[in-house]
Protein backbone atom coordinates (compact mmCIF):
# COMPACT_ATOMS: atom_id res chain seq x y z
CA UNK A 1 0.00 0.00 0.00
CA UNK A 2 1.40 3.39 -0.96
CA UNK A 3 2.52 5.71 1.87
CA UNK A 4 0.02 8.42 0.93
CA UNK A 5 -2.79 5.90 1.21
CA UNK A 6 -2.08 5.03 4.82
CA UNK A 7 -1.36 8.48 6.22
CA UNK A 8 -4.17 9.87 8.33
CA UNK A 9 -4.67 13.57 8.82
CA UNK A 10 -4.68 14.67 12.44
CA UNK A 11 -7.84 16.71 11.98
CA UNK A 12 -9.90 13.85 10.52
CA UNK A 13 -12.97 12.67 12.40
CA UNK A 14 -12.22 9.38 14.18
CA UNK A 15 -14.44 6.68 15.65
CA UNK A 16 -14.06 8.22 19.10
CA UNK A 17 -15.25 11.63 17.90
CA UNK A 18 -18.67 10.43 16.73
CA UNK A 19 -19.44 8.05 19.61
CA UNK A 20 -21.30 9.03 22.79
CA UNK A 21 -19.25 8.86 25.98
CA UNK A 22 -20.94 5.75 27.36
CA UNK A 23 -20.31 3.86 24.13
CA UNK A 24 -16.64 4.83 23.99
CA UNK A 25 -15.92 2.96 27.21
CA UNK A 26 -17.68 -0.13 25.83
CA UNK A 27 -16.04 0.03 22.40
CA UNK A 28 -12.53 1.02 23.47
CA UNK A 29 -11.90 -0.29 27.00
CA UNK A 30 -8.48 -0.10 28.62
CA UNK A 31 -7.42 -3.38 30.18
CA UNK A 32 -5.95 -3.49 33.68
CA UNK A 33 -2.55 -4.91 34.45
CA UNK A 34 -4.08 -8.12 35.78
CA UNK A 35 -6.19 -8.54 32.64
CA UNK A 36 -3.15 -7.94 30.42
CA UNK A 37 -1.26 -10.63 32.36
CA UNK A 38 -4.05 -13.13 31.62
CA UNK A 39 -3.85 -12.36 27.91
CA UNK A 40 -0.04 -12.59 27.95
CA UNK A 41 -0.18 -16.25 29.00
CA UNK A 42 -1.75 -17.14 25.63
CA UNK A 43 -0.08 -14.53 23.39
CA UNK A 44 3.36 -13.85 21.97
CA UNK A 45 5.22 -10.64 22.84
CA UNK A 46 6.81 -8.61 20.03
CA UNK A 47 8.67 -5.33 19.61
CA UNK A 48 7.42 -3.20 16.70
CA UNK A 49 8.75 -0.19 14.83
CA UNK A 50 6.97 3.03 13.93
CA UNK A 51 5.31 2.67 10.52
CA UNK A 52 5.24 -1.12 10.70
CA UNK A 53 2.02 -2.57 9.26
CA UNK A 54 0.72 -5.42 11.43
CA UNK A 55 -2.51 -6.04 9.51
CA UNK A 56 -3.03 -5.12 5.86
CA UNK A 57 -6.54 -4.25 4.74
CA UNK A 58 -7.87 -7.31 2.88
CA UNK A 59 -5.51 -9.69 4.66
CA UNK A 60 -6.92 -13.04 5.80
CA UNK A 61 -4.36 -13.16 8.62
CA UNK A 62 -5.86 -10.90 11.28
CA UNK A 63 -4.31 -11.46 14.71
CA UNK A 64 -5.56 -10.10 18.00
CA UNK A 65 -3.25 -7.20 18.95
CA UNK A 66 -2.95 -5.80 22.47
CA UNK A 67 -0.82 -2.67 22.76
CA UNK A 68 1.67 -2.70 25.63
CA UNK A 69 3.52 0.49 24.63
CA UNK A 70 3.53 2.87 21.68
CA UNK A 71 0.50 3.58 19.50
CA UNK A 72 -1.39 1.49 16.94
CA UNK A 73 -3.20 3.40 14.19
CA UNK A 74 -6.28 1.86 12.56
CA UNK A 75 -7.09 3.07 9.04
CA UNK A 76 -9.75 2.36 6.47
CA UNK A 77 -8.76 2.88 2.85
CA UNK A 78 -11.26 3.28 0.03
CA UNK A 79 -11.28 4.84 -3.46
CA UNK A 80 -12.16 8.11 -1.71
CA UNK A 81 -8.89 8.03 0.25
CA UNK A 82 -7.63 6.93 3.67
CA UNK A 83 -9.23 7.79 6.99
CA UNK A 84 -8.10 7.23 10.53
CA UNK A 85 -10.60 5.19 12.51
CA UNK A 86 -8.88 5.25 15.90
CA UNK A 87 -5.46 5.12 17.60
CA UNK A 88 -4.96 2.41 20.24
CA UNK A 89 -2.65 3.19 23.13
CA UNK A 90 -1.25 1.01 25.94
CA UNK A 91 -3.90 -1.33 27.33
CA UNK A 92 -6.09 -1.05 24.20
CA UNK A 93 -6.68 -3.87 21.73
CA UNK A 94 -7.30 -3.98 17.98
CA UNK A 95 -10.17 -5.52 15.98
CA UNK A 96 -13.90 -5.81 15.43
CA UNK A 97 -16.23 -8.77 14.78
CA UNK A 98 -14.15 -9.76 11.75
CA UNK A 99 -11.69 -11.10 14.35
CA UNK A 100 -14.09 -13.96 15.11
CA UNK A 101 -14.49 -15.09 11.49
CA UNK A 102 -12.25 -16.21 8.65
CA UNK A 103 -13.07 -13.12 6.58
CA UNK A 104 -10.48 -10.58 5.38
CA UNK A 105 -9.71 -7.50 7.44
CA UNK A 106 -11.64 -4.37 6.44
CA UNK A 107 -9.01 -2.05 7.95
CA UNK A 108 -5.24 -1.58 8.13
CA UNK A 109 -3.40 -1.64 11.47
CA UNK A 110 -0.10 0.27 11.49
CA UNK A 111 2.16 1.32 14.33
CA UNK A 112 2.06 5.08 14.71
CA UNK A 113 4.69 4.95 17.44
CA UNK A 114 7.26 2.25 18.14
CA UNK A 115 6.50 -0.01 21.06
CA UNK A 116 5.60 -3.51 22.14
CA UNK A 117 2.49 -5.59 21.50
CA UNK A 118 0.95 -8.95 22.37
CA UNK A 119 -0.23 -11.07 19.41
CA UNK A 120 -2.72 -13.93 19.37
CA UNK A 121 -4.00 -15.79 16.30
CA UNK A 122 -7.71 -16.15 15.51
CA UNK A 123 -8.12 -19.74 16.67
CA UNK A 124 -6.44 -19.03 19.99
CA UNK A 125 -8.59 -15.91 20.42
CA UNK A 126 -11.80 -17.90 19.89
CA UNK A 127 -10.74 -20.40 22.56
CA UNK A 128 -9.71 -17.58 24.90
CA UNK A 129 -13.05 -15.78 24.50
CA UNK A 130 -14.97 -18.94 25.36
CA UNK A 131 -12.79 -19.85 28.35
CA UNK A 132 -12.28 -16.44 29.98
CA UNK A 133 -15.80 -15.19 30.68
CA UNK A 134 -14.85 -11.69 31.84
CA UNK A 135 -12.42 -10.79 29.08
CA UNK A 136 -14.50 -12.70 26.52
CA UNK A 137 -17.45 -10.43 27.28
CA UNK A 138 -15.23 -7.33 27.13
CA UNK A 139 -13.80 -8.32 23.74
CA UNK A 140 -17.11 -9.30 22.14
CA UNK A 141 -18.92 -6.23 23.47
CA UNK A 142 -16.17 -3.98 22.13
CA UNK A 143 -16.14 -5.73 18.75
CA UNK A 144 -19.91 -5.39 18.36
CA UNK A 145 -19.92 -1.68 19.27
CA UNK A 146 -17.05 -1.04 16.86
CA UNK A 147 -18.81 -2.84 14.02
CA UNK A 148 -22.05 -0.93 14.69
CA UNK A 149 -20.08 2.31 14.65
CA UNK A 150 -18.44 1.40 11.32
CA UNK A 151 -21.87 0.60 9.87
CA UNK A 152 -23.36 3.93 10.99
CA UNK A 153 -20.40 5.91 9.69
CA UNK A 154 -20.12 3.95 6.43
CA UNK A 155 -16.48 3.27 7.17
CA UNK A 156 -15.90 0.12 5.15
CA UNK A 157 -13.24 -0.90 2.68
CA UNK A 158 -15.74 -0.68 -0.18
CA UNK A 159 -17.69 2.13 -1.83
CA UNK A 160 -21.13 1.79 -3.39
CA UNK A 161 -22.24 4.45 -5.86
CA UNK A 162 -25.90 4.33 -6.84
CA UNK A 163 -29.34 5.86 -6.56
CA UNK A 164 -32.27 5.38 -4.19
CA UNK A 165 -34.41 4.97 -7.31
CA UNK A 166 -32.30 2.04 -8.51
CA UNK A 167 -33.56 -1.44 -7.56
CA UNK A 168 -30.01 -2.78 -7.78
CA UNK A 169 -28.74 -0.13 -5.36
CA UNK A 170 -31.47 -0.90 -2.82
CA UNK A 171 -30.77 -4.62 -3.15
CA UNK A 172 -27.03 -4.27 -2.52
CA UNK A 173 -27.53 -1.85 0.39
CA UNK A 174 -29.97 -4.28 1.98
CA UNK A 175 -27.61 -7.20 1.42
CA UNK A 176 -24.68 -5.42 3.06
CA UNK A 177 -26.85 -4.20 5.93
CA UNK A 178 -28.23 -7.68 6.65
CA UNK A 179 -24.78 -9.27 6.81
CA UNK A 180 -23.47 -6.35 8.88
CA UNK A 181 -20.82 -5.27 6.38
CA UNK A 182 -19.86 -1.55 6.52
CA UNK A 183 -19.66 0.22 3.19
CA UNK A 184 -19.34 3.85 2.14
CA UNK A 185 -22.17 5.12 -0.08
CA UNK A 186 -22.50 7.92 -2.63
CA UNK A 187 -25.89 8.78 -4.13
CA UNK A 188 -26.13 10.28 -7.60
CA UNK A 189 -29.32 12.07 -6.57
CA UNK A 190 -27.87 13.75 -3.47
CA UNK A 191 -24.06 13.87 -3.60
CA UNK A 192 -22.84 16.64 -5.87
CA UNK A 193 -19.46 15.04 -6.47
CA UNK A 194 -20.80 11.57 -7.30
CA UNK A 195 -20.83 11.93 -11.10
CA UNK A 196 -17.46 13.67 -11.09
CA UNK A 197 -16.06 10.81 -9.00
CA UNK A 198 -17.40 8.20 -11.43
CA UNK A 199 -15.86 10.07 -14.37
CA UNK A 200 -12.54 10.17 -12.56
CA UNK A 201 -12.74 6.43 -12.02
CA UNK A 202 -13.64 5.82 -15.72
CA UNK A 203 -17.14 4.56 -14.88
CA UNK A 204 -20.38 5.74 -16.48
CA UNK A 205 -23.35 6.87 -14.41
CA UNK A 206 -25.50 4.47 -16.45
CA UNK A 207 -23.53 1.57 -14.93
CA UNK A 208 -24.94 2.09 -11.44
CA UNK A 209 -25.01 0.57 -8.98
CA UNK A 210 -21.22 0.41 -8.99
CA UNK A 211 -19.24 -1.21 -6.20
CA UNK A 212 -15.58 -0.28 -5.74
CA UNK A 213 -14.23 -3.29 -3.93
CA UNK A 214 -10.69 -3.61 -2.64
CA UNK A 215 -7.85 -1.74 -4.29
CA UNK A 216 -8.71 -2.12 -7.98
CA UNK A 217 -11.90 -4.11 -8.49
CA UNK A 218 -14.92 -2.31 -9.95
CA UNK A 219 -18.22 -4.19 -10.15
CA UNK A 220 -21.04 -2.82 -12.31
CA UNK A 221 -24.54 -3.77 -11.11
CA UNK A 222 -23.18 -6.92 -9.43
CA UNK A 223 -25.22 -9.79 -8.08
CA UNK A 224 -25.15 -10.43 -4.33
CA UNK A 225 -22.98 -13.47 -5.04
CA UNK A 226 -20.45 -11.30 -6.86
CA UNK A 227 -20.45 -8.78 -4.01
CA UNK A 228 -19.84 -11.54 -1.46
CA UNK A 229 -16.99 -12.98 -3.51
CA UNK A 230 -15.32 -9.60 -4.00
CA UNK A 231 -15.51 -8.76 -0.30
CA UNK A 232 -14.21 -12.19 0.70
CA UNK A 233 -17.31 -13.02 2.75
CA UNK A 234 -16.74 -16.77 2.30
CA UNK A 235 -12.97 -16.65 2.15
CA UNK A 236 -10.99 -19.12 4.22
CA UNK A 237 -13.76 -21.72 4.63
CA UNK A 238 -12.54 -25.28 4.08
CA UNK A 239 -15.27 -27.09 2.13
CA UNK A 240 -13.35 -30.39 2.06
CA UNK A 241 -13.18 -30.92 5.82
CA UNK A 242 -15.73 -33.39 7.26
CA UNK A 243 -18.02 -31.58 9.72
CA UNK A 244 -20.14 -32.93 12.54
CA UNK A 245 -23.15 -31.16 11.10
CA UNK A 246 -24.00 -29.03 8.07
CA UNK A 247 -26.86 -26.60 8.66
CA UNK A 248 -28.61 -25.50 5.49
CA UNK A 249 -30.40 -22.20 6.06
CA UNK A 250 -29.58 -19.33 8.44
CA UNK A 251 -32.98 -18.23 9.69
CA UNK A 252 -33.79 -18.33 13.43
CA UNK A 253 -33.93 -22.15 13.42
CA UNK A 254 -30.64 -22.53 11.57
CA UNK A 255 -28.84 -19.91 13.65
CA UNK A 256 -30.11 -21.54 16.83
CA UNK A 257 -28.80 -24.92 15.65
CA UNK A 258 -25.43 -23.38 14.85
CA UNK A 259 -25.06 -21.64 18.23
CA UNK A 260 -26.01 -24.74 20.22
CA UNK A 261 -23.88 -27.05 18.07
CA UNK A 262 -20.72 -24.95 18.36
CA UNK A 263 -21.21 -24.12 22.05
CA UNK A 264 -21.60 -27.83 22.83
CA UNK A 265 -18.41 -28.90 21.13
CA UNK A 266 -19.65 -29.89 17.68
CA UNK A 267 -18.11 -28.52 14.48
CA UNK A 268 -20.89 -26.97 12.36
CA UNK A 269 -20.90 -25.30 8.97
CA UNK A 270 -23.79 -23.08 7.85
CA UNK A 271 -24.87 -22.73 4.22
CA UNK A 272 -27.21 -19.84 3.36
CA UNK A 273 -28.33 -19.02 -0.18
CA UNK A 274 -29.23 -15.40 0.58
CA UNK A 275 -28.55 -13.59 3.87
CA UNK A 276 -28.92 -14.71 7.49
CA UNK A 277 -32.23 -14.08 9.22
CA UNK A 278 -34.72 -15.63 6.82
CA UNK A 279 -38.21 -14.13 6.83
CA UNK A 280 -37.81 -13.17 10.48
CA UNK A 281 -34.80 -11.05 9.57
CA UNK A 282 -37.02 -8.77 7.52
CA UNK A 283 -39.62 -8.19 10.27
CA UNK A 284 -39.80 -4.53 11.22
CA UNK A 285 -40.65 -5.21 14.87
CA UNK A 286 -41.19 -8.45 16.79
CA UNK A 287 -43.06 -7.82 20.03
CA UNK A 288 -44.05 -11.30 21.19
CA UNK A 289 -40.59 -12.86 21.38
CA UNK A 290 -39.68 -13.75 24.95
CA UNK A 291 -37.14 -11.47 26.61
CA UNK A 292 -37.79 -8.32 24.55
CA UNK A 293 -40.72 -6.50 26.22
CA UNK A 294 -40.33 -3.42 24.01
CA UNK A 295 -39.86 -5.52 20.88
CA UNK A 296 -36.89 -6.06 18.59
CA UNK A 297 -36.49 -5.81 14.84
CA UNK A 298 -35.75 -8.95 12.89
CA UNK A 299 -32.57 -7.31 11.62
CA UNK A 300 -31.25 -6.68 15.14
CA UNK A 301 -32.26 -10.14 16.34
CA UNK A 302 -30.42 -11.69 13.40
CA UNK A 303 -27.40 -9.47 13.99
CA UNK A 304 -27.14 -10.62 17.61
CA UNK A 305 -27.58 -14.27 16.66
CA UNK A 306 -24.86 -14.02 13.99
CA UNK A 307 -22.39 -12.54 16.46
CA UNK A 308 -23.30 -15.21 18.99
CA UNK A 309 -22.60 -17.90 16.40
CA UNK A 310 -19.32 -16.25 15.39
CA UNK A 311 -18.26 -16.07 19.03
CA UNK A 312 -18.37 -19.86 19.21
CA UNK A 313 -16.52 -20.27 15.91
CA UNK A 314 -19.38 -21.08 13.52
CA UNK A 315 -18.39 -20.70 9.87
CA UNK A 316 -21.02 -19.37 7.44
CA UNK A 317 -21.12 -19.66 3.66
CA UNK A 318 -23.39 -16.79 2.57
CA UNK A 319 -24.99 -16.45 -0.89
CA UNK A 320 -24.20 -20.11 -1.36
CA UNK A 321 -27.09 -22.21 -2.60
CA UNK A 322 -27.55 -25.86 -1.67
CA UNK A 323 -28.51 -27.60 -4.92
CA UNK A 324 -28.58 -31.27 -3.91
CA UNK A 325 -28.41 -33.60 -0.92
CA UNK A 326 -26.42 -36.77 -1.66
CA UNK A 327 -28.43 -39.05 0.58
CA UNK A 328 -27.51 -42.55 -0.59
CA UNK A 329 -24.59 -43.05 1.80
CA UNK A 330 -23.06 -41.54 4.93
CA UNK A 331 -21.39 -39.26 5.67
CA UNK A 332 -23.91 -37.10 3.86
CA UNK A 333 -22.82 -34.59 1.25
CA UNK A 334 -24.55 -31.30 0.43
CA UNK A 335 -23.72 -30.09 -3.06
CA UNK A 336 -23.53 -26.29 -3.35
CA UNK A 337 -23.04 -23.81 -6.19
CA UNK A 338 -20.15 -24.57 -8.49
CA UNK A 339 -20.26 -28.33 -8.01
CA UNK A 340 -18.57 -28.20 -4.61
CA UNK A 341 -19.62 -30.58 -1.83
CA UNK A 342 -19.59 -30.13 1.93
CA UNK A 343 -19.75 -33.36 3.93
CA UNK A 344 -21.07 -34.02 7.41
CA UNK A 345 -22.10 -36.79 9.76
CA UNK A 346 -25.49 -35.09 10.27
CA UNK A 347 -27.57 -32.47 8.45
CA UNK A 348 -30.04 -29.86 9.68
CA UNK A 349 -32.45 -28.59 7.02
CA UNK A 350 -33.56 -25.08 7.95
CA UNK A 351 -34.25 -23.64 4.51
CA UNK A 352 -37.56 -22.08 5.53
CA UNK A 353 -40.14 -20.92 3.04
CA UNK A 354 -40.35 -18.26 0.34
CA UNK A 355 -43.05 -15.61 -0.02
CA UNK A 356 -45.56 -16.29 -2.74
CA UNK A 357 -45.72 -13.79 -5.60
CA UNK A 358 -48.81 -12.25 -7.11
CA UNK A 359 -49.87 -13.78 -10.45
CA UNK A 360 -49.24 -10.60 -12.42
CA UNK A 361 -47.25 -10.66 -15.66
CA UNK A 362 -45.27 -7.47 -15.00
CA UNK A 363 -44.49 -7.99 -11.31
CA UNK A 364 -40.78 -8.57 -11.94
CA UNK A 365 -40.50 -5.08 -13.47
CA UNK A 366 -41.04 -3.50 -10.06
CA UNK A 367 -39.46 -5.94 -7.59
CA UNK A 368 -36.92 -4.24 -5.35
CA UNK A 369 -38.05 -0.77 -6.32
CA UNK A 370 -41.79 -0.48 -5.79
CA UNK A 371 -42.54 -4.07 -4.72
CA UNK A 372 -40.98 -5.47 -1.56
CA UNK A 373 -41.23 -8.71 0.41
CA UNK A 374 -40.15 -7.21 3.74
CA UNK A 375 -40.38 -3.90 5.58
CA UNK A 376 -37.18 -2.61 7.17
CA UNK A 377 -36.07 0.95 8.03
CA UNK A 378 -34.52 1.17 4.56
CA UNK A 379 -37.88 0.67 2.83
CA UNK A 380 -39.63 2.89 5.37
CA UNK A 381 -37.40 5.82 4.38
CA UNK A 382 -38.61 5.48 0.79
CA UNK A 383 -42.24 5.70 1.95
CA UNK A 384 -41.97 8.94 3.92
CA UNK A 385 -45.22 10.88 3.55
CA UNK A 386 -46.75 8.72 0.80
CA UNK A 387 -49.40 5.95 0.85
CA UNK A 388 -48.43 2.26 0.72
CA UNK A 389 -50.17 -1.09 0.35
CA UNK A 390 -49.51 -4.19 2.43
CA UNK A 391 -50.92 -7.46 1.06
CA UNK A 392 -51.45 -10.27 3.56
CA UNK A 393 -53.29 -11.14 6.73
CA UNK A 394 -50.58 -12.83 8.81
CA UNK A 395 -48.43 -11.48 11.63
CA UNK A 396 -45.67 -10.35 9.27
CA UNK A 397 -48.21 -8.22 7.37
CA UNK A 398 -49.57 -6.74 10.60
CA UNK A 399 -46.10 -5.91 11.89
CA UNK A 400 -45.18 -4.31 8.57
CA UNK A 401 -48.38 -2.20 8.45
CA UNK A 402 -47.91 -0.85 11.98
CA UNK A 403 -44.26 -0.08 11.32
CA UNK A 404 -44.88 1.63 7.97
CA UNK A 405 -47.74 3.71 9.38
CA UNK A 406 -45.14 5.72 11.31
CA UNK A 407 -43.64 6.99 8.05
CA UNK A 408 -46.24 6.58 5.31
CA UNK A 409 -49.19 8.95 4.93
CA UNK A 410 -51.55 5.96 4.93
CA UNK A 411 -51.33 2.15 4.88
CA UNK A 412 -53.87 0.01 3.01
CA UNK A 413 -54.01 -3.64 4.09
CA UNK A 414 -55.47 -5.90 1.39
CA UNK A 415 -56.70 -9.37 2.41
CA UNK A 416 -58.74 -11.98 0.56
CA UNK A 417 -60.53 -13.15 3.75
CA UNK A 418 -63.45 -11.52 5.57
CA UNK A 419 -61.21 -10.36 8.41
CA UNK A 420 -57.91 -10.72 10.24
CA UNK A 421 -59.09 -12.78 13.22
CA UNK A 422 -58.24 -16.20 11.81
CA UNK A 423 -54.67 -15.40 10.75
CA UNK A 424 -53.25 -12.57 12.88
CA UNK A 425 -52.37 -12.27 16.58
CA UNK A 426 -54.91 -10.35 18.62
CA UNK A 427 -52.40 -7.73 19.86
CA UNK A 428 -51.61 -6.76 16.26
CA UNK A 429 -55.27 -6.54 15.33
CA UNK A 430 -55.85 -4.18 18.26
CA UNK A 431 -52.94 -2.00 17.14
CA UNK A 432 -54.40 -1.78 13.66
CA UNK A 433 -57.90 -0.99 14.97
CA UNK A 434 -56.51 1.75 17.21
CA UNK A 435 -54.72 3.33 14.26
CA UNK A 436 -57.63 3.62 11.83
CA UNK A 437 -56.71 7.16 10.83
CA UNK A 438 -53.47 5.78 9.34
CA UNK A 439 -54.39 2.16 8.48
CA UNK A 440 -57.35 0.85 6.47
CA UNK A 441 -58.16 -2.87 6.10
CA UNK A 442 -59.77 -3.91 2.80
CA UNK A 443 -61.37 -7.38 3.15
CA UNK A 444 -62.16 -9.63 0.16
CA UNK A 445 -59.68 -7.61 -1.89
CA UNK A 446 -56.64 -8.42 -4.03
CA UNK A 447 -54.28 -6.57 -6.33
CA UNK A 448 -55.23 -7.03 -9.99
CA UNK A 449 -52.97 -4.58 -11.80
CA UNK A 450 -49.67 -2.70 -11.66
CA UNK A 451 -49.13 0.38 -13.80
CA UNK A 452 -46.03 2.36 -14.66
CA UNK A 453 -43.25 2.55 -17.25
CA UNK A 454 -41.54 -0.41 -15.57
CA UNK A 455 -38.01 -1.09 -14.38
CA UNK A 456 -38.49 0.40 -10.94
CA UNK A 457 -41.11 3.03 -11.76
CA UNK A 458 -44.33 1.77 -10.23
CA UNK A 459 -46.88 4.60 -10.35
CA UNK A 460 -50.37 3.14 -9.83
CA UNK A 461 -51.91 0.02 -8.28
CA UNK A 462 -55.31 -1.42 -9.11
CA UNK A 463 -57.25 -3.65 -6.72
CA UNK A 464 -60.56 -5.53 -6.94
CA UNK A 465 -63.22 -6.48 -4.39
CA UNK A 466 -63.86 -10.17 -5.06
CA UNK A 467 -67.40 -10.00 -3.71
CA UNK A 468 -68.70 -6.97 -5.58
CA UNK A 469 -66.28 -6.99 -8.52
CA UNK A 470 -65.63 -3.29 -8.04
CA UNK A 471 -62.15 -2.11 -9.02
CA UNK A 472 -60.21 0.89 -7.76
CA UNK A 473 -56.97 2.48 -8.96
CA UNK A 474 -54.77 4.50 -6.63
CA UNK A 475 -51.57 6.45 -7.28
CA UNK A 476 -49.46 4.34 -4.95
CA UNK A 477 -45.89 3.38 -5.77
CA UNK A 478 -44.95 1.11 -2.84
CA UNK A 479 -46.40 -2.39 -2.47
CA UNK A 480 -45.40 -4.80 0.33
CA UNK A 481 -46.25 -8.47 -0.24
CA UNK A 482 -46.65 -10.75 2.82
CA UNK A 483 -48.81 -13.38 1.16
CA UNK A 484 -47.91 -16.76 2.58
CA UNK A 485 -45.06 -19.02 1.64
CA UNK A 486 -43.97 -22.26 0.01
CA UNK A 487 -41.24 -24.50 1.45
CA UNK A 488 -37.72 -24.33 0.03
CA UNK A 489 -37.36 -28.07 -0.55
CA UNK A 490 -36.77 -28.29 -4.30
CA UNK A 491 -33.09 -29.16 -3.80
CA UNK A 492 -33.86 -32.31 -1.78
CA UNK A 493 -35.08 -34.25 -4.84
CA UNK A 494 -37.08 -36.87 -2.94
CA UNK A 495 -34.44 -37.65 -0.28
CA UNK A 496 -36.91 -37.15 2.58
CA UNK A 497 -40.65 -37.66 2.99
CA UNK A 498 -42.82 -34.57 2.47
CA UNK A 499 -46.49 -33.71 2.88
CA UNK A 500 -48.80 -32.66 0.05
CA UNK A 501 -47.64 -29.03 0.23
CA UNK A 502 -43.96 -30.01 0.11
CA UNK A 503 -43.16 -29.43 3.79
CA UNK A 504 -40.84 -32.01 5.36
CA UNK A 505 -42.38 -34.64 7.61
CA UNK A 506 -40.52 -35.47 10.82
CA UNK A 507 -40.80 -37.73 13.86
CA UNK A 508 -44.38 -38.69 14.75
CA UNK A 509 -45.69 -37.26 11.46
CA UNK A 510 -43.88 -40.01 9.54
CA UNK A 511 -46.22 -42.92 8.80
CA UNK A 512 -45.17 -46.59 8.50
CA UNK A 513 -45.69 -46.17 4.75
CA UNK A 514 -43.28 -43.19 4.70
CA UNK A 515 -40.61 -45.18 6.53
CA UNK A 516 -41.10 -48.24 4.35
CA UNK A 517 -40.76 -46.15 1.19
CA UNK A 518 -37.60 -44.53 2.58
CA UNK A 519 -36.22 -47.94 3.66
CA UNK A 520 -35.65 -46.74 7.23
CA UNK A 521 -32.67 -48.85 8.35
CA UNK A 522 -32.80 -48.56 12.16
CA UNK A 523 -34.67 -50.51 14.81
CA UNK A 524 -35.65 -47.28 16.58
CA UNK A 525 -38.27 -44.88 15.27
CA UNK A 526 -37.17 -41.44 13.97
CA UNK A 527 -36.53 -38.90 16.70
CA UNK A 528 -38.73 -35.83 16.98
CA UNK A 529 -37.56 -33.45 14.18
CA UNK A 530 -35.71 -36.28 12.42
CA UNK A 531 -36.72 -36.91 8.82
CA UNK A 532 -37.15 -40.24 7.05
CA UNK A 533 -33.37 -40.17 6.60
CA UNK A 534 -31.37 -41.07 9.77
CA UNK A 535 -29.29 -38.16 11.03
CA UNK A 536 -31.06 -35.61 8.84
CA UNK A 537 -33.29 -33.18 10.74
CA UNK A 538 -35.76 -30.50 9.63
CA UNK A 539 -36.48 -27.40 11.73
CA UNK A 540 -38.40 -24.16 11.37
CA UNK A 541 -40.81 -23.15 8.63
CA UNK A 542 -39.68 -25.90 6.24
CA UNK A 543 -41.03 -28.58 8.60
CA UNK A 544 -44.57 -29.93 8.31
CA UNK A 545 -46.61 -28.88 11.32
CA UNK A 546 -44.25 -26.10 12.40
CA UNK A 547 -45.90 -23.38 14.49
CA UNK A 548 -44.61 -20.53 12.24
CA UNK A 549 -43.29 -18.61 15.24
CA UNK A 550 -39.74 -17.40 15.84
CA UNK A 551 -39.71 -18.85 19.35
CA UNK A 552 -40.69 -22.30 18.12
CA UNK A 553 -38.08 -22.14 15.35
CA UNK A 554 -35.33 -21.25 17.84
CA UNK A 555 -36.50 -24.04 20.13
CA UNK A 556 -36.51 -26.58 17.32
CA UNK A 557 -32.97 -25.58 16.37
CA UNK A 558 -31.70 -26.29 19.88
CA UNK A 559 -33.66 -29.55 20.22
CA UNK A 560 -32.29 -30.81 16.90
CA UNK A 561 -28.73 -30.46 18.19
CA UNK A 562 -29.51 -32.38 21.38
CA UNK A 563 -30.88 -35.19 19.20
CA UNK A 564 -27.87 -35.04 16.88
CA UNK A 565 -25.64 -35.75 19.89
CA UNK A 566 -27.60 -38.98 20.32
CA UNK A 567 -27.32 -39.82 16.61
CA UNK A 568 -23.56 -39.26 16.57
CA UNK A 569 -23.12 -41.53 19.57
CA UNK A 570 -25.02 -44.41 17.95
Amino acid sequence: MAENQVTAAANQVTALDIMPEWQREEAFPQLTGAQIDRVAKFASRRSVKAGEVLVEQGSKEMPFILVLSGGLEVLRCSPQGAQQVVVHGPGNFFGDMTMMTSRPSIVTARMKEAGEVLLMDRKCLQEFVQNDAELGDIFIRAYIHRRINLLKAGWGNALLVGSIYSAGTVRIKEFLARIGYPCAYMDLEKDEGAEEFLTKMNVKASDIPVLFCGKKTVLRNPTNEEVAECLGINAGIDTVHLRDVVIVGAGPAGLSSAVYAASEGLEPLMVEMATPGGQAGSSSKIENYLGFPTGISGEHLTYRAMHQAEKFGVEMMITTKAVKLACVKRPYAVEVDGGREVTARAVVIATGAAYRKLPLTNISDFEGSGIYYWATPMEAQLCQGVPVIVVGGGNSAGQAAIFLAKKASHVHILIRAEGLESSMSRYLIRRIENNRERITVHPNTEVCGLEGPGKGNLERIRWRNNKTGAEETQEICHLFLMTGARPNTQWLDGCVAQDKQGFIKTGPALTPEDLAAAKWPLARAPYFLETSLPGVFAVGDVRSGNMKRIASAVGEGSVAISLIHQVLSE
